[in-house]
């Protein structure tokens, strides 16, 4: 997996886990037939992943939001129209 802004991979960091919680990704990760840091690596680049799309999401809904109840907006899509089968 590329890492997340798809830039060479950077820093070290450390961690401490609970015996059991490492015990659980260490199993993880030999049944995907990774090394733990791979794994560590996987799921905090899914993470980062996931929290930017539903930023992104709700980003957008509040812009959709603004847009639909403010005059200027309505008034912006009401000249702009609705995109029709038949056109063009």
């Amino acid at each position: 997996m590329t890492s997340y802004t798809g830039a060479a991979m950077g820093v070290p960091i450390s961690i401490r886990l609970d015996d059991n919680v490492r015990d659980e990704l260490e199993a993880q990760a030999r049944s995907r037939g990774i090394g733990l840091a791979t794994l560590l690596r996987d799921l905090a680049t899914e993470a980062a992943r996931e929290a930017r799309r539903t930023r992104v999401r709700e980003a957008s809904a509040t812009i959709g939001v603004h847009v639909a109840t403010s005059a200027q907006g309505c008034a912006f899509y009401e000249e702009w129209g609705t995109p029709r089968a038949d056109a063009g």
